[in-house]
């Protein structure tokens, strides 16, 4: 019996890098993956393809987030895909990753900017956990992608920045009220990842050098090292954490 049988997933940005191979990995471990996505189909269908390819169990949810009705639309199309399964509507794990950056430093950043990075990174995720808790069950776990942003200044993605701080503190906060049903609530916080978002960051060996520099370890993260975080965080093994933030930067400013 694999660690997550029985249990289902729920995987927000799941089309492409770290929610991509989260979805795979925890479908490796037993668990019926829902793969969200919001505008790249073809992606969404791929990690699919990746996971059953490999003899696991996913199905795909589309809905844009950061629109009217965006949660509502989202956890409608859940259930409605657990119940073509026979599966019933309910959640063992969600893993808040959707996300994207817009760079711009104090001088730069505008308010629209702001409120789409704060909409994705920080109300989306709230909301999730809010509507989504009639079909979490006990024992439940719920995992949310930060960044090592929060810590480390980055001038260039500031709203970004503070964006994933407010994730952070989502996670503290949900942790405490949510322990009574023996969720666990954590946060991971990569460093530079090797994914199409960060792409400019390895696009050439010199700005993948400078990158890998920064780590203790010599190298920039794989989306993998993400999800194996993860996929501890989802199992049994991880029952006596909760509302930590784990830094998965590779020692990446030490």
């Amino acid at each position: 019996m694999t660690a997550l049988e029985d249990r289902t997933a729920l995987v927000t940005g799941a089309g492409r890098g770290i929610g991509q191979a989260i979805a795979c990995r925890l479908a490796a471990d037993g668990a019926l993956v829902a793969v969200h996505y919001g505008s790249d189909e073809a992606s969404a269908r791929r990690t699919v393809e990746l996971i059953t390819e490999c003899g696991g169990r996913a199905f795909t949810v589309h809905a844009p987030l950061g629109v009217p009705d965006d949660i509502r639309t989202l956890y409608e199309r859940f259930d409605s895909a657990l119940q073509e399964l026979g599966e019933p509507a309910a959640l063992d794990i969600l893993v808040n990753n959707a996300g994207f950056n817009i760079r711009g430093g104090v001088a730069e950043v505008t308010p629209q900017d702001f409120d789409r990075l704060m909409t994705v990174h920080a109300k989306a995720p709230l909301f999730l956990v809010q509507q989504g808790l009639r079909r979490l069950r006990e024992g439940g776990r719920i995992i949310n992608i930060s960044s090592a942003a929060t810590r480390v200044s980055l001038p260039s993605s500031l709203a970004y920045s503070m964006a994933k701080s407010a994730l952070d503190a989502l996670t503290h906060t949900l942790a405490r009220e949510l322990g009574d049903r023996q969720i666990t609530v954590n946060s991971v916080a990569p460093g530079f990842v090797k994914t199409d978002m960060n792409k400019r960051r390895w696009c050439t060996p010199e700005n993948e050098a400078a990158h890998a520099a920064l780590s203790v370890f010599g190298r920039m993260g794989q989306p993998t090292d993400i999800a194996d975080i993860v996929a501890f965080l989802a199992s049994d093994d991880s029952r006596w954490i909760t509302g930590q933030c784990i830094d998965a930067s590779g020692g990446t400013g030490l």
